[in-house]
């Protein structure tokens, strides 16, 4: 699969523009498990960018995914402001 790098940029910039704000994230994890959880976007870097999640209210995590997932579709994010899909 070739993945254009027009289209990684710009979901680098969606993230970017998004940090700090709260989305509701569904990670497709292999073999039809998926990780569905609210969290924050907290930083973002080159290659990858991570999610701060609240784990049961008083532990929190911190995932870290690819911006091709994204493309890809293993993992999905929307942003709860105003329900827009990344």
């Amino acid at each position: 699969m070739v993945i254009n790098i027009d289209a990684l940029d710009k979901v680098r910039e969606t993230l970017e523009s998004n940090i700090g704000e709260r989305v509701k994230l569904k990670a497709n994890r292999g073999r039809r498990r998926t990780y569905v959880n609210e969290g924050v976007i907290n930083d973002i870097y080159p290659s990858v960018f991570t999610v701060l999640v609240d784990i049961d209210g008083q532990n929190t995590r911190t995932l870290c995914y690819t911006y091709s997932d994204v493309l890809t579709s293993n993992v999905e994010l929307v942003v709860c402001k105003n329900n827009q899909r990344i």
